[in-house]
């Protein structure tokens, strides 16, 4: 099973001080990843520090894993001031290009925090992504929008910008769907999905989270088609983060492979 872990799973830990993207990566071997997929909060210096690149692009090698899906904060494709979405666009180009250097295959990029969807916000984001993608195809990058806030947890949103821009993928979080939307938001954009953000909250004495039915989106994903990484953005309430991801991937090997 092809498999990473989301670095938010551990963001207290971060937080903390208690772990950085060295040791993260480190841990991503350990726990069998083959894949890692750090948040772009969790390497900001590689933004502006060409040696800092060179350190993860080393600490990737020593423990034999390829950079897989980066999620890529505060570029959001839309806000409402014109300037600001301007700034975002070339910050977004910047993030493309210092992944593509680290050879990472997948850039989330945010579709911001609209509260709905009007023709005029679906239309700067058609016009963002279509470039953005255009941009990311160049330097080898598949570029991914999230189902994370706003209108974007709306599934006839999703899907209908999915179908607007040709090659934008789909990071298909299990949890971040309206109320209510959940299971279509499963059902509707599983066929989109390009990489995977499996939450998980607590665990039961089998091993489950009682809080969703991971066996149906899991197995609804594998019937549309999905053979990518299983990624893991664990969020524990009763547990240290490292135990919570633990279990995760306990979890979701169980459900993959029956």
């Amino acid at each position: 099973m092809e498999l990473g872990i989301c670095s938010y799973s551990f963001h207290r830990t971060f937080d903390a001080g208690a772990m950085d993207v060295f040791s993260y990566i480190t841990l991503c071997r350990e726990l069998g990843c083959t894949q890692l997929d750090p948040l772009s909060q969790h390497i900001l210096p590689a933004l502006e520090d060409a040696g800092y690149r060179k350190q993860l692009q080393a600490a990737a090698s020593d423990v034999g894993l390829p950079f897989g899906c980066i999620a890529v904060d505060f570029v959001d494709v839309y806000e409402p001031d014109p300037a600001t979405r301007h700034a975002n666009h070339i910050r977004a180009y910047r993030w493309l290009d210092v992944l593509a250097e680290l050879g990472t295959r997948q850039a989330r990029i945010e579709a911001g925090n609209p509260a709905e969807m009007s023709d005029e916000i679906f239309d700067a984001l058609v016009i963002g992504y279509t470039d953005l993608v255009a941009r990311g195809r160049e330097a080898g990058l598949e570029l991914l929008v999230e189902n994370h806030r706003g209108a974007l947890q709306q599934p006839e949103h999703v899907a209908r910008l999915l179908e607007a821009v040709d090659g934008l993928g789909l990071l298909f979080d299990t949890n971040n769907w309206a109320s209510g939307k959940q299971l279509m938001g499963w059902e509707m954009c599983a066929p989109y999905a390009r990489a995977i953000h499996i939450k998980t909250f607590i665990f039961d004495e089998n091993g489950n989270d009682p809080t969703v039915d991971l066996h149906q989106a899991i197995h609804l994903l594998q019937a549309a088609g999905y053979d990518d990484a299983w990624g893991i953005e664990s969020t524990p309430r009763q547990l240290d983060e490292i135990e919570g991801v633990r279990r995760a991937i306990a979890l979701v090997r169980r459900i993959v492979d029956s």
